[in-house]
């Protein structure tokens, strides 16, 4: 990033910083994430793409050539490259030695598919055992499903996921989000020794999804688990997603002592128009269609830790605002939270 600076010019003072200063000066990097760290939500995605956003932001920085950026953020995290962009984004996996061409390009912008509703079931916030990085290694050297996987899958599902992304054919999309999603965790099985990212509240979350789609006959929600138990559901459109937050409240409903406020987090509009304003309102929910006939299904409270309601985001951007700011502009140190 120092090699890509350019010159800047601060304005409240008319200072020029040239190029040739950036290489000689320090700076104060902090960063801090609002979800889980190291627990299969991307955490280090969204550190690297703000780094390398951030960094471009303050040395006006020019890419060479159309998403440079993408490719410098990969280095730290491969999916950073695809979290500079909002909306829908593609990571091209490129032919060149040097990596230049594996790079991002966005596929349609955030408001592209505005029905489509996103809602995160946090089921552990701690560490995970085994990284994403160290994780592939081993797929990569022992997986012969990961071959598989890598060389006639993957192709085949980024054409057919592009044409449904494209086309808003939630059906299709949510038939290759959820096949995906398994065919990585059997590679993860299938690696040696076997990589368990997956839990039994995970297990339970894909089979509340997998029988209520069923009793449906057509897909009404979309699961994904990257490397963690966390799972990422896609509801079709908000009426829907009323109907998925009704079903994870009432299968896993947050412990006697919890803060619903706390519990469901993000769009507020999803929770408020499921009719659910206290404990007591989970309480009274009663047990949907599908369920009917499921032997031994628990309800344990306090198995999720916590919900969030959201949608696709708009990339990384500059915060309005020194309160948004994690350091002090007149010092560069830590912000003092009162």
């Amino acid at each position: 990033m120092r090699a890509r600076a350019t010159d800047v010019v601060i304005e409240s003072s008319g200072k020029v910083i040239t190029k040739e200063v950036w290489s000689t000066l320090h700076i104060h990097i902090a960063s801090e994430n609002n979800f889980p760290t190291a627990a299969g939500l991307a955490s280090s995605a969204a550190g690297f793409a703000c780094l390398v956003y951030s960094l471009a932001q303050l040395m006006n920085v020019k890419e060479k050539y159309e998403g440079e950026l993408t490719a410098i953020a990969r280095l730290g995290s491969g999916s950073a490259c695809r979290s500079l962009y909002g909306g829908f984004v593609k990571w091209n996996m490129g032919q060149e030695a040097d990596g230049k061409d594996s790079i991002a390009t966005q596929l349609a912008e955030q408001s592209h598919w505005e029905d489509l509703v996103i809602i995160i079931a946090v089921v552990s916030s701690r560490q995970k055992e085994t990284s994403s990085t160290s994780g592939m290694q081993e797929s990569v050297k022992t997986s012969p499903l990961l071959k598989y996987r890598a060389e006639e899958m993957v192709p085949k599902r980024i054409g057919q996921m592009e044409k449904a992304i494209k086309s808003m054919d939630f059906a299709e999309f949510a038939r290759i989000t959820c096949a995906d999603s398994n065919q990585f965790h059997a590679t993860c099985l299938d690696t040696s020794p076997p990589i368990f990212y997956l839990n039994d509240s995970s297990r339970r979350l894909i089979g509340l999804v997998e029988r209520w789609n069923r009793h449906a006959g057509e897909p009404q929600v979309a699961y994904t688990f990257d490397a963690g138990p966390n799972a990422v559901m896609f509801a079709k459109n908000k009426e829907v997603a009323v109907q998925l937050l009704k079903r994870l409240l009432y299968q896993f409903p947050p412990s006697a002592e919890a803060d619903l406020s706390r519990y469901v987090l993000g769009d507020q509009s999803v929770l408020k128009s499921a009719g659910v304003t206290s404990l007591e309102d989970i309480d009274s929910l009663s047990a949907p269609a599908e369920f009917a006939g499921v032997i031994n299904l628990p309800r344990i409270p306090g198995e999720i830790d916590y919900l969030i309601c959201t949608s696709a985001g708009k990339g990384a951007s500059v915060l309005d605002g020194q309160i948004a700011s994690l350091l002090d502009p007149a010092t560069g140190l830590l912000v003092k939270n009162e």
